[in-house]
């Protein structure tokens, strides 16, 4: 025999129900309205001097001049940058704590290693597209390859393949000369460095052959005719380098590999609090200096509310899955 409910107790529940989500409203737009009162941890999953940590440093740093906000940057290197995203994920959702996800934990990761310690797609809020840029193919300023063309000929002489300098495990670099070496032919070495900085430094050293970079962490070195650039792998030139040819236009049409950073936040992290730090980056990243800046980095400057943000980087993750499940790459 079934015996339904008290009414009364039923909207009992029901208000419990009710004031326990009133309550949880409250909390939230009260952390909004107090938020942020101490410094924010901003994690960058590489070594200093890569171009992950520059394009942070270079945000946190102008959010600071128009918001008075306190940053802290904290670089969390380590495992193709699994490290710094994880201690992201698994951090309070209190708007104090972000960290700059890029394609690489966002979308090759999760796509290409068969155990990830989080889930790109659930454990983060996307907060805002800060900017896009190609890497590039740069060799020793002594090498003997003066084009793309070169490496590829010396790649396919060498029997054991020629070594490349890895960024990390799974970057947008390493991508790309597992790409070019699979189209062209050869084989390559990949040594993996734990940021930019030390894979640059042994590349200098003559310890590997070459390397696909990110504009910010070889300028200076291109510039101070220590390196050579080859190759970008944007769709087009990049005024920065404008001398520079892309992969495509070398003889491999339709070869793009852009690295894009995004802001994010880990999963549940208050609405508001997401919008304010939205509106935060996207004034930064329209001040002039910050354009000029990232335009001689050869980056471009991206904008978009969070669920624009949302959607660019789940487009990238299918992306970027599909690809690599094309091209049969493993990075375990």
């Amino acid at each position: 025999m079934h015996i339904q409910g008290d009414p009364v107790s039923l909207n009992r529940r029901q208000f419990a129900a009710l004031a326990a989500i009133a309550a949880c409203a409250f909390a939230g737009a009260a952390l909004a309205q107090s938020w942020p009162d101490k410094t924010i941890r901003f994690v960058v999953p590489y070594t200093p001097g890569g171009g992950t940590d520059a394009v942070t440093r270079q945000l946190a740093d102008a959010i600071t001049r128009d918001t008075k906000w306190a940053f802290l940057v904290d670089n969390k290197p380590g495992a193709a940058g699994n490290i710094g995203m994880d201690q992201v994920a698994k951090a309070a959702p209190d708007g104090y704590t972000l960290g700059m996800g890029q394609t690489a934990n966002m979308a090759i990761n999760p796509a290409a290693l068969s155990h990830m310690p989080f889930d790109a797609s659930k454990d983060f809020v996307p907060v805002a597209l800060v900017a896009a840029v190609p890497t590039v193919l740069v060799v020793r300023a002594d090498s003997p390859w003066k084009s793309l063309a070169d490496l590829v000929k010396a790649g396919k002489a060498k029997d054991g393949g020629l070594n490349q300098a890895l960024a990390g495990t799974g970057t947008v670099g390493h991508l790309s000369g597992v790409m070019l070496a699979s189209k062209a032919g050869f084989k390559t070495v990949d040594v993996p460095y734990k940021g930019a900085a030390p894979a640059v430094t042994d590349l200098l050293a003559g310890q590997t052959d070459f390397m696909f970079a990110t504009p910010q962490a070889i300028m200076g070195m291109l510039q101070g005719n220590k390196l050579r650039a080859l190759a970008v792998t944007s769709a087009k030139r990049v005024n920065a380098l404008p001398n520079v040819p892309t992969v495509a236009e070398q003889g491999y049409p339709g070869f793009v590999a852009v690295d894009w950073k995004v802001v994010i936040a880990p999963a549940g992290t208050p609405a508001d609090v997401v919008t304010r730090l939205n509106a935060a980056v996207a004034k930064a990243m329209t001040q002039p200096a910050v354009v000029a800046r990232l335009a001689d980095e050869a980056s471009t400057a991206m904008h978009g509310n969070p669920q624009e943000a949302a959607k660019f980087v789940h487009a990238e993750q299918a992306k970027w899955a599909t690809l690599i499940k094309q091209a049969n790459i493993h990075l375990d």
